[in-house]
């Protein structure tokens, strides 16, 4: 066993805290109330900072690094992107018009017209393909460049997301809430198991984020993407963490951009509903 399965135990099989029948404000009144409860010293307003609002010495050393932020740089490259005409002469300011005004909060979304999640991810490729443009690659690169200053602009927006009363809302909704509380891989292990039941906890030097918050900060940069990448750029997107959280449980991940990542974005999202942008963010 790895060094998660040290810490998690056989204990974990238990029911779905949020139950299926729940409505979606049901389920985050009960999601918040449970790390509010669970860390009760920690301000509502602090839970964008991940580990860091919950472990002393990683926020140390994070507010160490926050002096001299590692995706700085990457804000500015995102300028440049943002800034930079197509082929046929628009930008992306033509399809986000509202960007210096904070745009970030509102993804997720789900598409009514289109039966579809939303992302801003997607949205900024498809501003590209719609333009005539070749997409950006969607794990790392360009596009958290470009998602980088668009959440920069954002910040401090309130997250708000919405689930309509429509029924493929609702279906997105319940596919990403499964996702969360399903157990997946050789380790059969959930997001739920590390990040909400045992949220805080270490796993040998790590502590265990809570996932209320988790979108937040993203697109982030992370210490261990830098260190293998050759160029030191550790920029990655929220689907990138979704893919690596699901090797470390030992289960085949799903593609970025994939439905399945999609509506477990936009459950977290909701779920973090009232907390404010702060990506780009840093992240061990």
């Amino acid at each position: 066993m790895n060094k998660i399965a040290l810490v998690i135990s056989a204990a974990l099989m238990v029911a779905t805290p949020l139950t299926s029948m729940a409505t979606p404000d049901q389920d985050l009144k009960a999601f918040r109330k449970h790390f509010t409860d669970k860390f009760p010293k920690i301000p509502f307003s602090d839970f964008v900072n991940g580990v860091y609002a919950v472990d002393k010495a990683s926020r140390e050393q994070w507010e160490a690094f926050e002096e001299f932020p590692s995706y700085e740089p990457y804000i500015d490259k995102g300028k440049v992107l943002f800034d930079k005409k197509f082929a046929n002469g628009k930008g992306f300011a033509d399809c986000f018009p509202n960007y210096k005004k904070g745009i970030r909060q509102n993804y997720p979304y789900f598409d009514t017209a289109k039966d579809e999640i939303v992302t801003l991810e997607g949205s900024i490729n498809k501003c590209l393909t719609d333009n005539g443009e070749e997409p950006y690659k969607l794990k790392k690169g360009k596009i958290t460049y470009v998602g980088a200053y668009i959440a920069y602009l954002s910040r401090g927006k309130k997250f708000d997301i919405k689930v309509p009363n429509d029924l493929g809302a609702i279906k997105a909704y319940n596919r990403g809430k499964e996702h969360f509380y399903a157990k997946r891989g050789q380790l059969n292990m959930s997001c739920a198991d590390c990040h909400y039941h045992y949220a805080g906890n270490h796993i040998r030097a790590d502590v265990l984020s809570p996932a209320l918050g988790h979108p937040t900060g993203f697109p982030v940069f992370r210490n261990k993407w830098s260190a293998k990448s050759a160029s030191g750029d550790g920029m990655g997107t929220l689907h990138r963490r979704y893919g690596g959280c699901n090797k470390q449980v030992r289960a085949k991940p799903f593609k970025a951009q994939s439905d399945e990542y999609k509506a477990l974005e936009y459950f977290e999202t909701y779920m973090s509903n009232g907390l404010e942008v702060n990506g780009p963010s840093q992240r061990k």
